[in-house]
């Protein structure tokens, strides 16, 4: 005689989760394709420690989903920022936390949002409103995986309003975003984030820490925004552009990536000036060598080749083109995979 096997619905299988899992929240949203919400209790505490004291601070979060996360940030933020892309959502966070006076919840995608019209600026005394300066915020949040580079360099972007980010992102992700010289992982996203901040890794989370489980292994960092350009005298623009010729292909010699933005002669001279080996790979050059190579080639070369680019396309004549999004992705999930494409964390 054979048992009866009872299977059992999702809604039973939270509940039970609920009963053994006291430090996990069980999502009471079913979700939509892709998304996977944070409900490790323990998690969302280390990333609101990771924030320090918020209390004379606003904080922005993006993507709040089903506020797990905002819901302590609340507790102690001096005011929130919550920005939430989904419609449904949104309302639902409008009506939870429409009590409180320090939230504010703003129907928006954060990639077209204008931090600085958001943030506005400090006010001055009362007999004198004008804005004595510009403040800035701290950022968080379980970011989408599809768009992780295009939240990254938006905020990037954004560096003389946020002090500090303390984002979850995908494991290998942020293994690149904190990757140092000489290691595997170093490419055109971690020297790009190394030049607007300093970068650290906090800890790591497995599927079990999200209603579905993903595939895939997630990371908190933190990263304080520090930029390098005026230290190491570069513009900002034609510095980054540089960096996306010295990673156009991670496997050639720094030498041969240089020359398809500059003359043959001015590489070489800009090389023996630096004391960087023709040989050596960008990934081992520290991003003070970096510099130096840079303002060497620029003093002797200020427009690079107008026909050559690491993908093919004409760069313009007058700078390095910027780097494309898709440049920074050589890694990162395809959003085609619908374990990795919005991996809405919440």
């Amino acid at each position: 005689m054979h048992a009866t096997v009872k299977s059992i619905g999702r809604s039973e299988r939270r509940s039970n989760l609920a009963k053994v899992l006291p430090n996990r929240i069980v999502s009471t949203r079913k979700p939509k394709l892709g998304q996977h919400f944070l409900v490790d209790l323990d998690a969302m505490q280390r990333i609101v420690d990771a924030l320090g004291d918020i209390s004379q601070t606003t904080v922005i979060e993006i993507g709040p989903g089903e506020a797990a996360l905002t819901a302590l940030l609340a507790k102690h933020a001096g005011r929130l920022i919550a920005v939430e892309l989904d419609r449904v959502l949104a309302a639902q966070l409008r009506m939870q936390f429409t009590p409180l006076t320090n939230v504010e919840i703003l129907e928006a995608d954060i990639l077209q949002l204008d931090l600085g019209t958001v943030l506005g600026s400090t006010p001055g005394p009362l007999r004198d409103l004008r804005p004595t300066g510009l403040f800035k915020a701290q950022v968080v949040g379980n970011l989408p995986y599809y768009i992780t580079t295009d939240i990254l360099l938006k905020l990037f972007a954004s560096a003389a309003r946020v002090e500090h980010l303390v984002l979850m992102v995908q494991k290998e992700v942020a293994d690149r975003v904190v990757a140092a010289p000489g290691t595997r992982d170093y490419g055109l996203l971690s020297a790009t984030a190394q030049m607007y901040g300093t970068v650290q890794k906090l800890f790591e989370l497995g599927p079990d820490s999200f209603d579905p489980p993903p595939k895939v292994r997630s990371a908190v960092f933190r990263m304080k925004m520090q930029p390098r350009f005026d230290e190491l005298a570069v513009d900002e623009l034609g510095f980054i552009a540089f960096l996306k010729v010295m990673f156009a292909q991670k496997r050639k010699t720094v030498s041969n990536n240089l020359k398809l933005a500059y003359d043959k002669p001015v590489v070489k001279a800009a090389l023996e000036h630096t004391g960087i080996a023709p040989s050596t790979r960008a990934e081992a050059i520290p991003l003070e060598e970096m510099a130096r190579l840079y303002l060497d080639l620029k003093a002797h070369q200020p427009a690079p080749k107008p026909n050559a680019s690491a993908s093919g396309e004409r760069a313009p004549k007058t700078s390095p083109r910027a780097p494309k999004v898709s440049e920074f992705q050589a890694s990162e999930p395809k959003a085609s995979d619908p374990e990795t494409s919005e991996l809405k964390a919440k």
